[in-house]
């Protein structure tokens, strides 16, 4: 007999099957994204084509949320249950700005991979800390490379200015000096921050597990210990009964002269 599909099973087998499709047009957003800041001087239908390519995809994250709010049971609880894929999919919209649409496809994408129950959460925190890291070098690349008396001219100094901050370091040999890049400054050192705490309490997690281990190890190692001694006890006091018996059953047998 075929159960009825309820509006739960049908969101879920939607959010299931275009999981995957979904993260590989991230994937597709990010070269699209960093192609026009790597390489400005690129063919101008390169360009146009990057140019279309993230609208594109930013379109399909919107039709999916679209989607994923029409099948739930609860609209207004789903609405309310994620506010940055909504802020995510307005964003854009009120201002066509590649960097914006950047923050939208980072919402939206690191949302549908948390909902994958096989990525564990060192995988995703190592991604998150290799995605922001590219992707704040690029925005502060795109932002800060033709400003006057900026210090970040190239991907290589972008990218060390990333991970210096994120790391929360700051040198101070390279800064931002706009208004923008200053803005994505604070928000790399808070994601740096939040980011590394998750780090520092998984490998904190793990050490206490093993300990935990360890000591569970050893109370089942002196239990088995101690379960041996008596069993060993037990074998010698059921020999010494049964030697017993066996020297009362030949005295009452045996015959005097």
């Amino acid at each position: 007999m075929t159960l009825p599909m309820t509006a739960s099973t049908t969101l879920a087998r939607w959010e299931r099957r275009t999981q995957g499709p979904l993260l590989a047009l991230a994937v597709l957003f990010a070269i699209a994204y960093a192609i026009p800041i790597v390489a400005p001087r690129a063919p101008q239908d390169l360009l146009t084509t990057c140019h279309v390519t993230n609208w594109a995809v930013w379109a399909a994250f919107a039709a999916d949320y679209l989607v994923r709010l029409w099948l739930a049971e609860d609209r207004l609880r789903f609405v309310r249950g994620n506010p940055l894929a909504l802020l995510a999919v307005v964003l854009p919209l009120a201002q066509p700005l590649r960097l914006l649409k950047l923050v939208s496809m980072l919402f939206l994408a690191g949302q549908r991979a948390r909902m994958a129950s096989q990525v564990r959460v060192t995988t995703y925190v190592a991604g998150s800390c290799l995605g922001l890291l590219v992707f704040g070098a690029l925005a502060v690349l795109e932002v800060e490379r033709d400003q006057p008396g900026a210090s970040i001219h190239t991907l290589g100094d972008a990218v060390w200015w990333a991970f210096t901050t994120m790391t929360t370091v700051g040198y101070g040999d390279m800064a931002p000096t706009t208004g923008m890049g200053r803005m994505l400054a604070v928000g790399l050192m808070l994601s740096g921050i939040a980011l590394l705490g998750v780090v520092t309490a998984n490998i904190a997690a793990w050490f206490i597990a093993r300990f935990d281990d360890d000591v569970e190890e050893r109370r089942q190692t002196e239990a088995i210990r101690e379960l041996t001694e008596e069993v060993r006890a037990l074998r010698g006091e059921l020999a010494a009964l049964k030697g017993t018996s066996s020297v009362e059953s030949w005295k009452g047998t045996s015959v005097e002269p």
